[in-house]
């Protein structure tokens, strides 16, 4: 690993806990499971209280948010060559998630064969919702990458593994960053950071760009997309991961960007 990413990951997050506004006027408002701490300053005070799920995920990048207990999500990603990724998420218990995923290549257009992968596990807890200073803080474990390596039994972008996420609302309302490290081959033992920022406007659209896979430069993966929300219980979302991007990986497929789509319902039991 580079000498300059722990360096990195700790300017991070300092200044990710030092970015929120530190003068309280009123009391510490309610937080939903899925949302950072809110700012507490005379415009933010006014705002009337968002009625979106939380986002537990951005693109690629996890966020301190859960689902409620008795929450459920189901997210489909289309992504490139008529693949398909499916996942399904429920809040088990008071800060706790677990869900499941499944990667099915060639599912859609002329392609042949059809290719299923093993499904995958997610487990999210959150330990701490934070306050007007303090990020709130998730630990998870995400078994799902991306772009599945048949002759290597491996994804050519590998699974998060472990991982710890912050969630902090910062500077204007709606404007969240999120940062953390996460652990995906314990082999290598291997730290790799991320951060984000997502934009929440009018709760009609959110804007994302998020920087992850962050240990060494140029294998790291730079993401841009918008959210759509058709109703507060769902969205559709639009996005290009690993912008810049080019080589080829070890089994011949392009290293380039990629184009996909996805929608997210999130319901209630």
């Amino acid at each position: 690993m580079s000498p300059r990413i722990p360096k990195l990951l700790v300017a991070a997050l300092l200044v990710f806990s030092a970015a929120a506004p530190t003068l309280a006027k009123s009391k510490k408002a309610p937080v939903k499971a899925g949302q950072g701490a809110p700012r507490e300053d005379g415009e933010a005070a006014g705002r009337q209280p968002s009625l979106l799920e939380p986002d537990t995920q951005l693109i690629d990048v996890h966020t301190a948010g859960i689902l409620d207990v008795g929450g459920f999500s189901s997210q489909t990603r289309f992504f490139s060559q008529g693949g398909v990724l499916e996942w399904l998420n429920f809040g088990i218990v008071h800060r706790l998630n677990i869900g499941a995923s499944m990667n099915v290549e060639k599912l859609i257009g002329t392609v042949s064969p059809v290719q299923l992968t093993r499904p995958e596990l997610q487990v999210k807890f959150r330990f701490y919702d934070g306050d007007r200073i303090i990020p709130a803080f998730a630990v998870g474990y995400d078994g799902q990458g991306y772009l599945y390596n048949r002759p290597d039994k491996r994804y050519n972008q590998r699974q998060p593994g472990m991982y710890l996420s912050g969630t902090q609302e910062i500077g204007l309302p709606g404007l969240q960053a999120h940062a953390g490290m996460n652990i995906s081959d314990f082999d290598s033992n291997a730290i790799f950071a991320f951060m984000a920022l997502s934009l929440n406007i009018q709760d009609k659209v959110t804007l994302m760009t998020e920087w992850g896979n962050i240990n060494d430069f140029f294998d790291s993966r730079v993401n841009m997309g918008l959210k759509v929300y058709v109703t507060p219980n769902a969205y559709v979302s639009f996005a290009a991961r690993g912008i810049g991007q080019c080589g080829e990986y070890s089994n011949g497929v392009a290293r380039k960007a990629e184009r996909i789509f996805q929608f997210k319902y999130t319901g209630s039991f």
